[in-house]
């Protein structure tokens, strides 16, 4: 996004030090919610980015020219992939077999009783436990594989809609279904998500006069976007959630929830969305933590990392800057026309955070997370919320991003056909994942 930008670098035992254990990113059990966030739009964010990237060939120890090209496993494009993986044809394991729904409904536990745990409201998994799956990552909570099992159920719901309503079976039913299934998702991502993350006004800014610095005529995922601004979530992740109503709290790698990458065990862990996300029920959601420079101590200590490699994910984060050669996030900021007293509030507090680090070529990441903390959301009256969500400079990169990718993409429901509206039944995400919500256990 930023090439005309001269990279920044920070010493890396600065950075080391930053977000070290009982360091000063260390939130230390603190957990500020948020007043207007659900928990379940971080984890929604996290299934977001598994869609559209997979990084599988870069690693702290090499540059990465930012001129060029990183190899990305997953497609750049929204198109939920991370669910229908290569299809039909190429994946066979993931579907049905057989009679109108034969390779249009996609498979889960409630297929195969015999897998163990509770199947009727798990993933499709294999003998060792592993989730069978598109993408192996949406299974590395409880949450996320949660909504991953409930994009299935969507897809499977209008598959079963669109037969009863025309008729239509096998192939043709597949691609109207993934078809109707994703714009649904897209729309879900652009009217709650990023009015969510990075402010309503922003949002129809962008939808109504179009991108400023996601610029070129192909779906590319700037490194800006996934090295630095995505990874605000980060930020917004509590160790303990409820998930069910009138429940207790669990720690998000536990003994209840799981420590990922296993079948669901435990009743209490099957996540009832009416809790995580705004739904019709209209309940008392579990909020997201403030936005800020604070992470939860467990992150800084991640239990799948082992040393020598670097398990505190803020630290990951920060190194990252130096290896993809990202600049300064008070140059970005001025490059999209931020005030520079706007700016200087920012610098303040990344002071605050370590004096060391000075006041010129700030990590992108922490500069991001610095400016939610102090400006944070625009809202529609003018004001701002700070620590609700993303500020002006990660607003734009986050937003413009993902809008470019759906414009860019002329299977999109922004790329293909403007004047498409959802269902009315499914017109929310907390509408889509509690579509085809079973009763819970």
């Amino acid at each position: 996004m930023f090439t005309d930008l001269a990279p920044a670098f920070t010493r890396p035992d600065i950075l080391q030090a930053i977000g070290a254990p009982n360091g000063p990113m260390d939130g230390k059990g603190v957990a500020n919610r948020t007043a207007t966030v659900p928990v379940g739009m971080v984890f929604f964010g996290q299934f977001v980015d598994h869609d559209v990237t997979l990084d599988a060939s870069t690693s702290f120890g090499r540059v990465v020219d930012n001129t060029g090209e990183v190899s990305n496993v997953r497609t750049p494009t929204l198109d939920l992939d991370c669910v229908y993986g290569l299809g039909p044809e190429a994946q066979p394991y993931l579907f049905t077999q057989g009679g109108p729904f034969g390779g249009v409904k996609l498979l889960t536990g409630a297929d195969n009783p015999g897998q163990g745990g509770i199947p009727e409201h798990d993933l499709l998994r294999s003998p060792n436990g592993r989730a069978i799956i598109g993408d192996p990552r949406n299974d590395e909570n409880r949450i996320i594989s949660q909504i991953q099992l409930a994009i299935i159920r969507f897809h499977n719901l209008v598959a079963q809609t669109l037969h009863d309503e025309s008729g239509l079976s096998g192939h043709a039913l597949y691609e109207e279904a993934r078809r109707e299934t994703t714009w649904h998702y897209q729309w879900a991502l652009v009217h709650d998500f990023l009015a969510a993350m990075c402010g309503r006004p922003l949002v129809e800014r962008i939808l109504g006069c179009g991108r400023q610095v996601y610029c070129g005529g192909v779906p590319f995922i700037p490194i800006e976007f996934s090295v630095a601004a995505y990874r605000f979530g980060h930020s917004m992740i509590p160790m303990k959630l409820q998930v069910r109503q009138g429940g207790a709290r669990f720690e998000l790698f536990g003994a209840t929830l799981g420590s990922g990458f296993d079948p669901l065990g435990n009743p209490d862990a099957v996540v009832d969305w009416h809790e995580l996300l705004f739904t019709p029920q209209n309940r008392q959601v579990e909020r997201a933590l403030k936005l800020d420079t604070k992470l939860a101590g467990d992150l800084l200590a991640l239990p799948f990392i082992s040393p020598p490699d670097e398990n505190s994910l803020a630290t990951r984060n920060l190194l990252r800057g130096n290896t993809f050669l990202l600049p300064g996030g008070e140059k970005v900021a001025a490059a999209i026309g931020c005030p520079q007293a706007q700016i200087d509030r920012v610098l303040d507090k990344v002071e605050d955070v370590n004096e060391d680090l000075g006041r010129d070529g700030i990590p992108l990441w922490l500069y991001i997370l610095a400016e939610a903390e102090v400006i944070g959301r625009a809202e529609a009256n003018g004001d701002t919320l700070a620590g609700e969500a993303l500020g002006p400079v990660g607003a734009t990169i986050v937003a413009e991003t993902l809008i470019g990718l759906l414009e860019l993409d002329d299977r999109s429901w922004l790329g293909a056909n403007r004047n498409w509206s959802p269902r009315p039944e499914w017109d929310t995400l907390g509408k889509l994942v509690t579509a085809a919500q079973p009763a819970l256990p």
